[in-house]
């Protein structure tokens, strides 16, 4: 039986990415995501939620990542869900699950332009190749 593990999320940036290096030299940024959910009750009142999500990116991705994404920015995210654990300085397991991503298009427009979603020259794709996805995804917490 096959399995699946994909996320797909469009949202605003909660914070600038921060951009590490692991110790053999690979590039990985974190970033946070805001992503709202909106319904109408029984009683027709709208209601509206915000859900906050931890990402990462690795390799190119990591650097274009780094160089175009600032805070507030909306963005279309793929990727997918990764745990990780430690023990705290208590002896506690702590577990924390974040998104990696694969996958970004810029969806907020071009200061001046009404035309459609930015278009930045620089890159053409921003999909992580296979070379640049992490050996062992628990190097989370040796990026210095």
């Amino acid at each position: 039986m096959r399995s699946v593990n994909k996320v797909i999320l469009v949202g605003n940036l909660t914070r600038d990415p921060e951009l590490k290096q692991t110790a053999s030299g690979q590039s990985i940024v974190t970033f946070g995501l805001a992503t709202n959910r909106e319904w109408v009750t029984g009683d027709q009142e709208k209601k509206s939620l915000a859900e906050y999500h931890n990402l990462a990116a690795w390799g190119p991705l990591a650097e274009i990542c780094d160089k175009y994404l600032k805070k507030g920015k909306l963005v279309y995210i793929e990727g997918y869900l990764k745990t990780r654990s430690w023990e705290n300085p208590e002896g506690i397991k702590i577990f924390k699950t974040e998104i990696v991503a694969t996958d970004m298009i810029m969806l907020d427009k071009r200061p001046n332009d009404n035309e459609g979603p930015a278009n930045f020259d620089d890159y053409s794709e921003t999909q992580m190749p296979p070379s640049s996805q992490p050996e062992n995804d628990n190097v989370f917490d040796r990026a210095a």
